[in-house]
């Protein structure tokens, strides 16, 4: 479904039946809650069965209630408030081990982004990358260290890498002033999504740059602006945006870049490992025969 789940709820009130109503207040006034409850945890909240809840999902249009649930998610998640995410995060959690729901849940968003991720967009990412005449990356916030490690790696690869420091709109768009159409402007951005990233690459789109969006979900604001999306699931883990799968994607896109321009990754290494052996940048350790 394109729509806000919560807008279609709305929309469809007056033609609910009773049970059905009952479960459409609960989503409006708890969407935050809801979206991480079990059928069966719902159908408790409300007072009526799991499978009215199942049925509610179908009548919405959705395959099942998994498919609704996720749709929630998705959509609450740049909704959500600081102090929110913190007792959304404690409920699901409750008194299992930190360690291991944080990690496997980790995994689980690795296991969902290589199976949903487009391989199409990602192979034309590439090669509009490789083609660009500049590149330039924009992360702020949270999405600041994937910006950070991203354009460290093209530094390596790329002779005219920009990374725009985002202290300032308005210095945003100074740092953009001279995008073009032969240009690659890749934007990261996860929830709480970041306006000026928004208003950033809008700004990239119509100068016509390409645009390459790294970030959550088809309701990401970067989604419609953009030429090609790499799709990377995140969570959030209490008041900490997870960005282990994003960073994941990140790591495939640069060595996917780097197999494109092997021939010039090689001999700028190769160059480098001289630098860093005559000015000492690294540690040698030295390993006593036994």
């Amino acid at each position: 479904m394109s729509r806000d789940i919560l807008t279609v709820i709305q929309s469809r009130m007056g033609t609910f039946s009773k049970s059905q109503k009952l479960i459409g207040r609960y989503i409006l006034d708890n969407y935050d809650k809801a979206a991480f409850m079990t059928a069966a945890r719902m159908g408790q909240a409300v007072h009526t069965s799991e499978s009215t809840v199942v049925r509610f999902a179908a009548e919405l249009g959705y395959d099942g209630y998994p498919a609704m649930q996720k749709a929630m998610q998705e959509m609450i998640r740049g909704k959500l408030t600081t102090v929110q995410r913190i007792e959304v995060s404690y409920d699901r959690l409750g008194t299992q081990d930190v360690l291991d729901k944080v990690v496997q849940a980790d995994i689980e968003k690795l296991r969902m982004s290589l199976n949903e991720l487009n391989r199409e967009d990602f192979a034309a990412a590439v090669n509009a990358i490789v083609e660009a005449r500049r590149i330039y990356v924009l992360g702020v916030r949270s999405s600041a260290a994937l910006s950070d490690f991203l354009t460290f790696y093209f530094k390596l690869i790329f002779d005219d890498v920009r990374q725009i420091q985002t202290s300032l709109a308005s210095e945003m768009f100074e740092q953009m002033l001279r995008v073009e159409k032969d240009d690659v402007v890749i934007g990261i951005s996860f929830p709480r999504y970041s306006t000026r990233s928004v208003r950033a690459m809008e700004f990239a789109r119509d100068q016509g740059a390409t645009v390459i969006a790294i970030t959550d979900s088809e309701m990401s604001p970067l989604y419609d602006t953009a030429n090609f999306r790499l799709l990377a699931k995140s969570d959030m883990a209490s008041f900490v945006d997870s960005l282990v799968a994003p960073l994941s994607v990140i790591n495939a896109l640069i060595v996917a870049v780097g197999r494109k321009k092997s021939d010039e990754v090689t001999a700028t290494f190769n160059r480098l490992e001289s630098i860093w052996d005559e000015y000492q940048v690294y540690e040698k350790v030295e390993y006593e025969d036994k």
